[in-house]
Formats: C-alpha cells, sequence, structure tokens
C-alpha cells in the first residue's frame, strides 16, 4: 500500500472529524465524532490512532490546551478500544449503536478525570453538572447511529477498499 496514499487519506479522514465537530458545536451534545470514531475502528482497524491523535491535536490547537484537552487524549481511543472488543466478539449492527449511546452517557463521567487534580469533589461535581448533557448525548447518539452506522460504514469501506 503506497504510504503516501494512506497518509493522505489519513489526513482526510482526521480533516472530516475535525469539520463535523465544528459544524455541529452550535447544538448541545449532538454530534457525530463518537459514530466516525467507531466506524472509522471498525474500518481500518489500528490505523485509527494516529487519525485520533492528529484530530486531538487540532482541537487542542483551535480551542487551547486546557484541562479539558487532557481528556480528548484518552477518551476517544477508550471509544476505539470498546469498539476493538465488540468486533472481536462479532457484535451484531445494534451493539455499535448502543455502544455509541453508552459512550454519550458515560462522557461526562470520562471527561471529569482530569478534575481529580482538583480533588474527587472537584472532579464529581464537574461530573454531576453535566449529567442532563450526558442524558442529551447518549439520546442523540443513539439516534445518529441507528440512522447512519450502516451507510457511513458501507460507504467508508466501499472507497477505503477502491482507494488504498
Amino acid at each position: 500500500m503506497n504510504p503516501n496514499r494512506r497518509l493522505a487519506v489519513d489526513g482526510l479522514l482526521t480533516a472530516v472529524l475535525f469539520a463535523l465537530q465544528i459544524a455541529l458545536s452550535y447544538l448541545p451534545n449532538i454530534e457525530l465524532v463518537s459514530l466516525c470514531v467507531i466506524v472509522y475502528t471498525l474500518v481500518l482497524e489500528k490505523r485509527v490512532i494516529p487519525i485520533l491523535l492528529a484530530f486531538c491535536l487540532l482541537e487542542g490547537l483551535l480551542y487551547g490546551f486546557g484541562i479539558w484537552w487532557v481528556s480528548y487524549i484518552y477518551i476517544w481511543p477508550v471509544l476505539a478500544g470498546c469498539t476493538w472488543l465488540l468486533k472481536k466478539f462479532h457484535a451484531p449492527d445494534w451493539g455499535y449503536w448502543f455502544l455509541s449511546c453508552g459512550f454519550g452517557l458515560c462522557y461526562g463521567l470520562l471527561c471529569s478525570i482530569p478534575y481529580l487534580a482538583g480533588g474527587f469533589g472537584a472532579a464529581f461535581s464537574w461530573w454531576v453538572a453535566g449529567i442532563p448533557f450526558d442524558l442529551l448525548h447518549g439520546a442523540g447518539n443513539l439516534a445518529v447511529a441507528f440512522v447512519l452506522f450502516r451507510p457511513l460504514k458501507r460507504v467508508l469501506g466501499y472507497c477505503l477498499k477502491n482507494t488504498l
């Protein structure tokens, strides 16, 4: 496989993640990044990690490298790891829908970990304050995955099979 072509495709997929995140940032916890991470992981497998790290770097460059950014470094690989586990056990499509939903529900909890630097109370209160948003996030992720999972997986698989 041509390494230049692979680098170009990885850059394009990173740009898609970044553009989707910015385009939907005005909606409260409605996003396509989680679904794309799941689909990228299913199609690209371990090649998804550099894409996720480049996405995190772009997020930091645009929004600043605050404490929130630390969580981005691990939450997207955690989602990719959970996807690998489901794939290993040959999960049906609905398993990935519920993974996306569960990730949305747990997002605030996962993001509260860096706030432990301020003590357990700081992390706990940060997480609890965000629970209503996590509920919206989980519901939004489930709806988006239900509608778009199969088409995105099919299109990405087809495009990469014929490109790489």
